[in-house]
């Protein structure tokens, strides 16, 4: 309901400036959070095939190929892409403001800063969860279906975040 209100912010507020949306939205680079987007939805993948390790009780490396790693493993490079991803927002959100798209420019830095900046926390907060898994089966005695339903609960988080983000990205960057 959160990403719901946020969407409709954010049309709203360009049904209410067409020009400026116009001229903002030209500023964006669009190739750049096409990566940035295939980047985070690759760490959908990752975690996705961390689950498939904790579902095996598996929760580290068996050997160094990837075909053998544990849950932990894909976790961590869920983790590395995710952070790849915000540091990539900060990227453009510095590149943004030398332009002159601020937080309090007009409507359209408002909406776009709000939108794709809760998305970037929610982001951190999954990078923060996935820590914390990781941690916990460290701590754990024996990984159990305890330590595996967790890791599943936070996937779950993660492909939202994820999904919230392609349409984001379909409704910032495609749309315009």
């Amino acid at each position: 309901m959160f990403f719901a209100a946020l969407f409709a912010i954010y049309f709203s507020l360009r049904a209410n400036s067409p020009d400026i949306w116009a001229h903002d939205t030209k500023i964006l680079n669009v190739p750049f959070a096409l990566v940035n987007t295939l980047v985070l939805v690759s760490s959908s993948f990752t975690a996705q095939f961390g689950v498939f390790a904790a579902e095996r009780l598996q929760p580290r490396a068996t050997g160094l190929s990837p075909v053998k790693w544990g849950m932990v493993e894909w976790f961590f490079l869920s983790y590395l892409l995710g952070a790849i991803f915000v540091s990539g927002q900060v990227w453009e959100y510095a590149n943004l403001i030398s332009e002159g798209v601020a937080l309090n420019a007009n409507s359209y830095g408002s909406a776009f800063y709000i939108t794709t900046g809760f998305h970037a926390l929610h982001v951190t907060g999954g990078l923060i969860a996935f820590l914390i898994i990781i941690g916990r089966t460290f701590a754990a005695k024996k990984f159990g279906h305890y330590e595996a339903t967790s890791a599943i609960v936070v996937s779950y988080y993660w492909h939202f975040v994820d999904v919230v983000w392609i349409g984001l990205f379909l409704i910032v960057y495609v749309l315009k």
